[in-house]
């Protein structure tokens, strides 16, 4: 077992190698390159099975890691059973990097969510994009993340991890980027990969702050030594490492990409930006838990950052018109949710949160593929009467919504009340600071409410009202194919079908940490908003129920203008500075030089005449010279 680790990051890896190499290997030219093609087909074929098959094999190695400790860390007991093994040292001349990879009760949990979300999308894919001409690079760059998410979760030191971090920010400019022909698409990897990377370059301070106060980076020995660390290393490199965190966890004020980045193919929306890359960020907090603890202003600030980012978002997806965006901002508000989890000082539950979270929202995001491929297209105003079409779809969205609201019997209901305890805990017992505990708990409550409204109606929205009879058009080239004639391929539903058995009864697999009270507040709460949204939806079905923001729709449809914000003081500024030095270097630099060639042209012409192998010309200039020379001599003499 002491290797399951390391089989588990290896076999996506090497299905991501032999993806990007095999699937054409036979067929380089002609039908190949032609997606309705026979080769193009079968090419598509061995790449889902070389994508399927690792990563079954990784999955059924975390459950294995993750069987017993798992659980016993979900249920609070923890655990310090540990499974793994040191692969070698590097010597840098300084602190060494230690290549250890292994798993223990947090980074089991992890490891299953991720190896069964990926080899949803995987099998989900095969149907949703079976004739794309690039579906084996994209089953490629999905099994690579895989591997590189694996990577994060069962790293034993920070630096190897930070390899595993920033080879799942490539993988997902890639995956975003996928119908790269769009230039929204283009633009929007290009932005989610420049956010992110801000964030990481904190990150990796955060790292080597801490890995020289250890003296070691390896993960067991920085922990050990936080004891000894001085308040000011602790407050500085979680404030650094925090930086990261908002970057790949879509957290304010680095938010901003993940709505952009649904311009991905809709598995990819379920895999990064749902259920595992931003989860990463919720990750390292958990896995540094200790020195965050002891870095009691850091956490104050992380309450302040959830705050706002929970009740923002939602916001923000109760005025959204793309059901995919609605999602999207659900999943910056959920983020914030555990992040505020975290902040009260509770791992166990920010994590089980992230699990039950993990599983809705990618069931939420797979169902919506199936509906924008049925529609044709993103709009819930092109949607409306959907449930007698689509009803898989529709019971298993019911479902996600459910547990996205926080209605029991459903999973999210116990993940967040865990959650909504720890709060009101931190709220009563000072481990936060009054004011900041006091807005976490409030921006809290406030969004059970407006998730409950954005989450009833999305559903009604998409699956009630009258249907939308008129034939939308085909896609363009580049983008997903429309179903027509049935719901989906089965490759699609299955997954679908499987995703809503968690998001429905995961919570009955732990111990519920519940209070009565609480909980009975979160439900009415929830009720509350949705009964809101259904009274507006009634009074015209029809109409948008978002009315019931009133002034405030504009601005929580924009977003709060936090985009634009960052243009005019950020983007635009950086565009002229680089615009100026274009200007500089093709005037100044690239003129001198441009200069420099002319003059050189034009002094070669200059000596070009004497030089022209006219006898008479070289004879002219000799006597002419001679002539000079005697008249010098007689004048000077």
């Amino acid at each position: 077992m002491t290797t399951f680790p390391l089989l588990a990051v290896l076999l996506p890896f090497l299905a991501a190698f032999a993806g990007l190499l095999l699937p054409r290997l036979l067929h380089r030219r002609g039908p190949a390159a032609e997606p309705g093609g026979v080769a193009g087909a079968r090419a598509n074929t061995r790449a889902a099975w070389i994508a399927v098959l690792p990563t079954a094999a990784s999955a059924v190695l975390a459950v294995w890691l993750a069987w017993g400790p798992g659980f016993a860390f979900l249920n609070g007991e923890g655990t310090s059973s540990l499974t793994g093994r040191t692969y070698g040292t590097i010597v840098t001349g300084g602190v060494p990097i230690s290549l250890t990879l292994q798993a223990d009760d947090l980074s089991g949990v992890l490891g299953v969510l991720v190896t069964l979300v990926a080899l949803a999308v995987q099998i989900y894919s095969i149907g949703y994009l079976r004739d794309d001409p690039r579906y084996p690079s994209y089953s490629a760059f999905i099994s690579l993340f895989t591997s590189a998410m694996l990577l994060v979760v069962y790293a034993g030191d920070l630096l190897v991890l930070y390899v595993g971090w920033e080879i799942m920010g490539l993988c997902s400019y890639l995956l975003i980027g996928h119908w790269w022909e769009d230039r929204g698409n283009s633009r929007a990897a290009v932005k989610a990969f420049l956010v992110t990377r801000l964030g990481d370059v904190g990150f990796l301070f955060g790292i080597f702050v801490l890995g020289m106060a250890a003296g070691s980076f390896r993960v067991a020995d920085v922990l050990a030594k936080v004891p000894e660390m001085s308040p000011a290393t602790l407050v500085t490199a979680t404030m650094l490492l925090l930086a990261g965190v908002a970057g790949k966890s879509a957290q304010v004020p680095l938010h901003t990409w993940l709505p952009d980045a649904m311009a991905g193919p809709t598995p990819i929306s379920a895999l990064i930006h749902a259920a595992t890359m931003v989860a990463a960020g919720i990750f390292i907090v958990a896995r540094l838990f200790p020195a965050f603890l002891a870095a009691r202003p850091t956490l104050d600030v992380l309450a302040v950052v959830a705050a706002l980012g929970m009740l923002g978002a939602a916001l923000a997806a109760l005025a959204q018109d793309d059901l995919k965006r609605v999602l999207a901002y659900s999943t910056v508000s959920q983020l914030a949710y555990m992040a505020g989890g975290l902040a009260a000082g509770s791992d166990t539950s920010a994590v089980f949160h992230l699990v039950t979270h993990g599983a809705f929202k990618a069931l939420l995001f797979l169902c919506a593929g199936v509906v924008i491929h049925h529609a044709g297209s993103n709009l819930m105003s092109q949607m409306g009467g959907l449930r007698r079409e689509l009803p898989v779809t529709f019971a298993a969205m019911t479902i996600g919504f459910a547990a996205l609201m926080g209605l029991p019997p459903a999973s999210g209901f116990f993940s967040k009340d865990s959650l909504l305890v720890a709060m009101d805990g931190a709220l009563a017992t000072g481990g936060l600071t009054d004011a900041a505990a006091l807005l976490l708990h409030a921006c809290a409550l406030a969004t059970v409410a407006v998730t409950g409204a954005y989450a009833t109606r999305a559903w009604l929205r998409t699956f009630f009202g009258e249907a939308k009879p008129a034939a939308l058009p085909e896609p363009a080239p580049g983008t997903a194919h429309v179903v027509t004639g049935r719901e989906a391929p089965r490759s699609m539903l299955v997954p679908v079908a499987l995703l809503a058995v968690p998001a429905l009864l995961l919570g009955f697999a732990v111990e519920p940490h519940l209070a009565p009270g609480v909980a009975a507040t979160s439900v009415v709460l929830a009720l509350l908003g949705a009964g809101a949204v259904y009274a507006f939806w009634r009074i015209d079905p029809a109409a948008d129920p978002a009315r019931l923001l009133g002034p405030f729709r504009v601005p929580c449809e924009r977003a709060f203008y936090v985009d634009g914000l960052y243009a005019a003081l950020l983007v635009r500024p950086v565009m002229v500075l680089a615009r100026l030095v274009v200007s500089t270097d093709d005037h100044v630099v690239d003129g001198a030089v441009r200069g420099s060639g002319r003059s050189a042209r034009g002094l070669s012409g200059a000596l070009r005449f004497a030089q022209n192998g006219n006898v008479q010309l070289y004879v002219s200039g000799l006597l002419a010279g001679v002539l000079l020379i005697v008249v010098g001599a007689v004048v000077f003499a």
